[in-house]
């Protein structure tokens, strides 16, 4: 399915690891600058900057094709405008198999392509079938998803997990009320389900080029488990969705639950965080503490903004104060010491292994020296006078 050269990723993993091991110290420069230029590689760009602009040329090389076969076909003008986004999706796909054959990977011509092909996949949908949003949902999940699979394009998980999100809660609308009112608890459900799912997959992977795609969706699920059953969103979405207008001295429905779940989620995540030594968890666990507490401030005013902005900052600056002196000295598990590499402690040959592994080098042979030392009388001093 991946389109891709196998041995191509494999370098690229090589890369990667060289490159960790350079930042933790492990390899010099040199070295790996010698591992890059030994192993051939994607035409790929690590830059941000330097993508996003490859990005906008793309962007602009595909929609200036679609622009031309436009202009061809204005002349059937209806006929043409219901499957035109049909044919800009498939120049879009077949834009990103010649750059991808071209060896051309995260560079940013190729993402253009590829996100522009789903996008016009969800518009002839949305044409075809007058903007039924279940259907436009769950097409531009499967065009996503082969995008994953064929591209290894981490943008397209994203826009596949969120589009089976929204074919989730387009398909509890269509049961109405009573299903826009359990609608936070089947998200939930969904989501811790899909969490075990893709951390069982991740668990049992055997093509590491899949890590990264299976990781997102994994934090995504993460992120909408606690979105779901937020006191904040639960009482939008009633409001926006039922219809439901909350008077003064009235609350939503199972509001206890809610305002238990705002606070409980992030506390497990923090701890588990921990436990685990899960850095992205760790960060969302930040995340949602600080929504949480936007949450009861965005209806309770106990104290005025700046006042509150003051008392929070000072919390904030004094757990980071004895949080620091705390782990500073600490030389494992949780500590403030700058993080060398990820996985040392499986990695500490990895220098001679990757060197040896990528070159073929072979164990240094032991010649014998053609002097002979020795003879000495006293402690092999060479006193004899002899060699």
């Amino acid at each position: 399915m991946i389109v891709y050269d196998k041995n191509l990723l494999d370098n690229l993993s090589l890369v990667e690891e060289a490159n960790s091991l350079h930042s933790g110290g492990f390899i010099s420069k040199e070295q790996k600058d010698l591992i890059k230029k030994q192993l051939p590689a994607f035409k790929r760009q690590s830059n941000i900057l330097v993508r996003l602009g490859f990005f906008l040329l793309g962007s602009f090389l595909y929609s200036s094709i679609c622009s031309v076969i436009s202009l061809v076909g204005l002349s059937s003008e209806r006929i043409f405008f219901e499957i035109c986004c049909f044919i800009f999706a498939i120049i879009g796909f077949a834009g990103a198999e010649f750059l991808t054959k071209q060896n051309y990977y995260e560079h940013g011509l190729d993402d253009a392509f590829i996100l522009g092909a789903i996008l016009n996949v969800g518009f002839a949908i949305g044409i075809t079938t007058e903007g039924y949003e279940i259907v436009i949902a769950f097409f531009v999940a499967i065009a996503s998803f082969i995008a994953y699979k064929r591209y290894l394009h981490l943008l397209s998980m994203l826009i596949f997990c969120i589009s089976v999100s929204a074919f989730l809660f387009y398909g509890m609308f269509e049961f109405g009320d009573i299903g826009k009112a359990i609608l936070p608890f089947v998200a939930m459900l969904f989501a811790a389900g899909f969490y075990f799912f893709t951390k069982k997959l991740i668990n049992n992977l055997t093509q590491s080029y899949y890590y990264k795609g299976l990781l997102w969706a994994n934090s995504f699920c993460l992120i909408l488990f606690y979105l779901s059953c937020n006191y904040l969103v639960v009482r939008e979405l009633s409001v926006l969705l039922l219809g439901n207008e909350v008077l003064p001295g009235t609350d939503i429905p199972f509001a206890f639950f809610f305002y238990a779940f705002t606070f409980i989620v992030p506390a497990v995540y923090l701890v588990q965080a921990l436990r685990t030594k899960d850095r992205i968890m760790l960060w969302l666990s930040f995340l949602a503490i600080a929504f949480s507490i936007f949450t009861i401030r965005f209806y309770y005013s106990v104290l005025p903004v700046e006042i509150a902005l003051t008392v929070g900052g000072l919390v904030l600056f004094a757990v980071a104060y004895f949080s620091i002196r705390k782990l500073k000295d600490n030389e494992v598990g949780l500590t403030f010491k700058p993080d060398r590499i990820n996985t040392s402690n499986s990695l500490l040959n990895a220098e001679a292994l990757i060197v040896a592994s990528t070159f073929g080098m072979k164990p240094e042979v032991k010649t014998d020296s053609p002097m002979e030392f020795g003879g000495g009388g006293f402690s092999g001093g060479g006193s004899e006078g002899s060699f």
